[in-house]
Formats: C-alpha cells, sequence, structure tokens
C-alpha cells in the first residue's frame, strides 16, 4: 500500500479524468503522478516524448532507462522496462550487465559504452567529466546527448516518485505503452 494515496478519480479535474482515460496502460505509477493534476499531462507528454520522439535509439534509450532505475534504486521503473528493452533489441546480457553496472562488459560496443559511462555521471555526479562528455560526443550528435541528459533526468524523478509514495508496483505492461505512442504518433 503506498505512503501516499493514489488520485481519487471521481474527485479529480475533468482534465486528469480525461487524460487518465486515454492511457494504454492505467499503471499505478499514473495514479500517483495524477496527484499533482497541473503537472500531469504535461509530465506525460514529456514521458511521451522521451519513448516515442527521440532521435536516439529506443535500445540505448531503454538501457539508459535502466541505468537511472538501477542507480536511484527504481524497482517500479526497472520492473516495467525490462521487458520494453528486450522488446526495442536489448539482450539480456546488457540489462544484466546494467544491473551489475559493469559499463566494460562484451555486451557493449564502444559506442553505447561511452553513453552508459555518461550518463552514469549525469546521474550520480550531475556535472559529467569533459573527457567523457567528449567520448559520447565521438559516437552522439547533441540532440541525442540532451536527450540523454533529459531520460536520465526524468526517470531519476519517477523513481523518486515511486519510491518516495511506496507505489505498488504492477505487473510489467510490455510495451502497450510504447505502442500506443507509435500509433499516435502515426495518425499525427
Amino acid at each position: 500500500m503506498p505512503l501516499v494515496p493514489f488520485i481519487d478519480l471521481d474527485e479529480a479535474s475533468p482534465e486528469t479524468r480525461e487524460t487518465f482515460g486515454k492511457l494504454a496502460a492505467p499503471l499505478n505509477i499514473f495514479r500517483m503522478m495524477a496527484n499533482a493534476e497541473t503537472c500531469f499531462a504535461p509530465t506525460l507528454r514529456l514521458g511521451g516524448a522521451i519513448l516515442s520522439k527521440q532521435l536516439l535509439g529506443a535500445d540505448l534509450r531503454e538501457l539508459v532507462i535502466l541505468l537511472a532505475a538501477e542507480l536511484e534504486g527504481g524497482e517500479y521503473e526497472w520492473n516495467q522496462h525490462v521487458p520494453i528493452a528486450l522488446a526495442c533489441g536489448c539482450v539480456q546480457a546488457q540489462i544484466d550487465a546494467v544491473e551489475a553496472r559493469r559499463f566494460d562488459d562484451p555486451a557493449f560496443d564502444a559506442r553505447t559504452r561511452a553513453l552508459l559511462v555518461f550518463a552514469a555521471q549525469v546521474i550520480e555526479i550531475v556535472r559529467a567529466d569533459e573527457d567523457v562528455v567528449r567520448a559520447a560526443q565521438a559516437h552522439f550528435t547533441p540532440r541525442e546527448i540532451v536527450e540523454t541528459i533529459l531520460t536520465c533526468g526524468f526517470y531519476m524523478t519517477m523513481a523518486r516518485l515511486t519510491e518516495t509514495t511506496r507505489t505498488d508496483i504492477d505487473p510489467p505492461a510490455g510495451t502497450r505503452v510504447v505502442d500506443a505512442l507509435k500509433r499516435q504518433e502515426a495518425r499525427a
């Protein structure tokens, strides 16, 4: 049972109820997030952009999300994103290496290794070392670098939300949320 109660949708604003009703998966993280009604829809849009509009490849995005979950103790996010990572082309050896914080693991090529070292410094020390930033820049565009920073920050926030409120962990939704975002993009 969470420390902070989930939103009572019957008492929520019409906008919050409408936004919640459009979710592909009414997960507990969304029920908790909806308590911040003025931030709910904008936060979902940012999360949706991270999951569906980035130049950064989906497999790399998922490794960064899993890294943020691992480093921040985000059990909820880890649980939800392992199946997504596998569906996006990550292999179990990569997921295991992220969980063990082994960035030099043979499961990673130089490009992925540079990204994970960069993301780890963004998460753990905030101001990544210049040589680490330059190593990432050797493989990634400025857009991908900034997308990675925003992904780290967003999932650090999600870990703090779910862990501090003790949000009940849902069974993995698989790719339902990502698939719904892709369908929405295709219609736009």
